[in-house]
């Protein structure tokens, strides 16, 4: 049985590309806001989460700081997806919760699916 991945990203294009990466190897559930993961992640808990950190309304972080007050989720692995790769941006956003960190535009699908497995082995 594959593994279920949830993608919260409000840009089409790069939801297309985290599709066609990972498709084939992952049950996938996408969401293009942080409002709708909130609505939606409680009925289709995944067993990780791609999170983008720029979403319009309620940013990553806030979607992650939501995430941790859930005892249904607080102990699924988050990784940050973000175009913001500034020199300390790793440390700050695995410092605020995240498990990982994987930066955009996604050039290597290898990076993205050897952080996907290392929080589906961290938390097996």
């Amino acid at each position: 049985m594959s593994h279920k991945v949830a993608v919260v990203e409000d840009n089409p294009d790069n939801r297309m590309l985290v599709q066609a990466l990972l498709e084939d190897q992952y049950e996938l559930s996408e969401y293009e806001t942080g409002v709708e993961a909130v609505e939606g992640l409680p009925d289709n808990v995944p067993e990780v989460i791609l999170l983008d950190i720029s979403l319009p309304e309620m940013d990553g972080t806030e979607v992650l700081a939501w995430l941790k007050t859930r005892d249904d989720l607080r102990d699924v692995p988050v990784i940050a997806l973000t175009a913001h790769a500034m020199a300390g941006d790793r440390e700050k956003y695995l410092s605020m919760g995240f498990d990982d960190y994987v930066t955009k535009p996604i050039i290597d699908e290898d990076v993205l699916i050897d952080a996907i497995e290392g929080c589906l082995n961290a938390a097996s």
